[in-house]
């Protein structure tokens, strides 16, 4: 039987808060269905003067509570489907921080590693410009993912303002800092996981100084998670990446494993740990696992090796519906991820406010509203979870879904 797609769980998510909330077909329909879908030709001249015909999509999911926000992906695996389900993941987890946009997703099917540095800008100068009706600061914001970074976030504003005939820095988050980018934006999704870690760790009354952990995808989440943890005292003893992974019970070195990864690319390799494979690590007798990765890494399979007490999510979707429940029938305290990573979206949206303002705030400034965002939002959760009987997932997904339709209510039909 082959794994369910990340469409697949989002859909029997949103079916399971619909339930709880008693909301009618109609509304389910609404809420299941995206506002806006725009797929697009994304022809591309390499280097050596050929072509080659990419495909590239944006959806919006629901822009009920403000524009659209998401991210954009360059992946060979991406499809419609794929971004579809992100970009509905995206809705929820905007509304679970209560910040006031909607949820979207944008994606190209392009293997990153095989083109060029000029070819990636062009590709992303034509995609922005393909889907240049439905984007901008009030329309739909995007932000740095998978196989993009603040490299891209710039080529994607520039485009928009040299068509528009003037600067636009809020039309993208994730910027560099010369072109309108915040302070702390780099590393907020990996501060969120850890953030909202202490917070689950302390409803247990267990401090992070006391916990062993294991992050599994040392990318630009889970390598800061992972940097953050062993900062935070907690002894990180295995992480993983595309290529394997390394264990050292007594806690990896992680200053040195920062320098390794930058020499090398890649966890493999690396001195006086043992080397590990992803399904290893995911069954780490650990007391904490991030997985860091990509989606539906914990499906039923692998859900029932588990022997961590808390998992907390900094992927989007890393665990399916089967697996979830396997996890939740063995007690194992699951931090979604619609809330555990979404510290990102809290920091564009600083991103965002910061240049409609044209006046930037501090790192301080932005790591104490981050912060003070994400435990508000996991007390939130937490409460609702415990007086309804709701696992941490369910408990999220109902205060999302339901301050969404809450917006639909309020605003009413057009015409």
């Amino acid at each position: 039987m082959s794994d369910p797609s990340p469409l697949a769980t989002a859909r029997a998510q949103l079916a399971t808060a619909v339930d709880i909330l008693g909301f009618s077909d109609g509304m389910h329909q609404m809420l299941a269905t995206p506002r806006r879908e725009m797929r697009v030709a994304v022809p591309l001249r390499r280097d050596d003067g050929g072509i080659e015909l990419l495909h590239g999509y944006r959806v919006q999911h629901n822009i009920s509570r403000g524009p659209g926000k998401g991210g954009l992906r360059y992946s060979s695996h991406v499809d419609l489907d794929e971004v579809r389900a992100l970009a509905m993941w995206m809705t929820w987890k905007c509304a679970v921080v209560d910040v006031p946009y909607g949820g979207a997703k944008g994606g190209v099917t392009i293997d990153p590693a095989t083109h060029s540095k000029g070819e990636l800008e062009r590709v992303t100068r034509r995609y922005t410009s393909e889907i240049m009706p439905i984007i901008g600061p009030e329309r739909d914001i995007m932000a740095p993912d998978i196989g993009t970074d603040e490299q891209t976030m710039a080529w994607v504003m520039d485009t928009f303002s040299v068509n528009v005939g003037y600067t636009v820095p809020a039309v993208t988050t994730g910027k560099p800092l010369a072109v309108g980018g915040s302070l702390g934006r780099a590393t907020a999704t990996s501060r969120g996981v850890v953030d909202v870690a202490a917070a689950a760790l302390a409803d247990a009354g267990v401090p992070l100084s006391q916990v062993s952990a294991a992050v599994q995808g040392f990318g630009k989440v889970g390598s800061h998670a992972a940097v953050f943890l062993h900062q935070a005292g907690a002894r990180v003893v295995a992480v993983s990446d595309e290529h394997g992974g390394i264990y050292d019970e007594q806690g990896l070195d992680m200053p040195r494993l920062m320098r390794h990864v930058a020499a090398t690319g890649t966890v493999v390799g690396f001195d006086d740990a043992e080397s590990i494979d992803n399904a290893t690590l995911l069954a780490l007798e650990v007391d904490l696992l991030v997985p860091a990765a990509v989606e539906g890494v914990l499906d039923e399979r692998t859900a029932a090796t588990v022997r961590a007490r808390w998992v907390v999510e900094g992927a989007n979707g890393p665990t399916t519906t089967a697996g979830d429940k396997v996890l939740a029938d063995r007690g194992v305290i699951v931090v979604p991820d619609i809330l555990a990573n979404a510290g990102g979206v809290v920091v564009s949206y600083f991103e965002w406010v910061q240049a409609n303002q044209a006046y930037w705030w501090t790192e301080a400034e932005i790591s104490e509203r981050l912060e003070l965002r994400m435990r508000t939002a996991y007390n939130a959760v937490a409460e609702l979870a415990r007086r309804d009987g709701l696992t941490l997932r369910d408990a999220a997904l109902v205060i999302g879904v339901r301050r969404v339709a809450q917006a639909h209510e309020t605003r009413g039909l057009y015409p």
